[in-house]
């Protein structure tokens, strides 16, 4: 049986990608074998409306938004999820990124 592990999915703007990735990669996610840095981008449109106390990286307090954005997918060993966690909050520019942390289940065990 191998080591528990977690799918991460969060959204960026695109120029934060690399940046964030490379976060993810210096905490011990995205690794499989020899490769770091291994994840599945998508383009979309990431929709939301800031609070009059928000500090929104874009769009504008008290309306509707909606931004470029990519959809970033990796995972990481569940041992290592809160450090690959706190080093995807530190990269992200968002004030309040979405994380989404998923168990996976041990191919072995199917």
């Amino acid at each position: 049986m191998t080591e528990p592990r977690l799918m991460i999915v969060t959204t960026a703007p695109a120029d934060a990608v690399e940046p964030i990735l490379d976060a993810i990669a210096a905490a011990g996610g995205g690794v499989i074998g020899h490769y770091t840095h291994c994840a599945f981008t998508s383009a979309g449109l990431g929709r939301f409306k800031p609070g009059a106390a928000a500090s929104p990286h874009v769009g504008q307090r008290e309306q509707i938004n909606a931004v470029d954005e990519v959809r970033i997918e990796t995972f990481c060993r569940r041992a290592d999820a809160r450090a690959v966690v706190a080093a995807l909050r530190g990269a992200h520019p968002y004030e309040e990124p979405v994380i989404y942390l998923i168990p996976l289940l041990d191919e072995a065990a199917l």
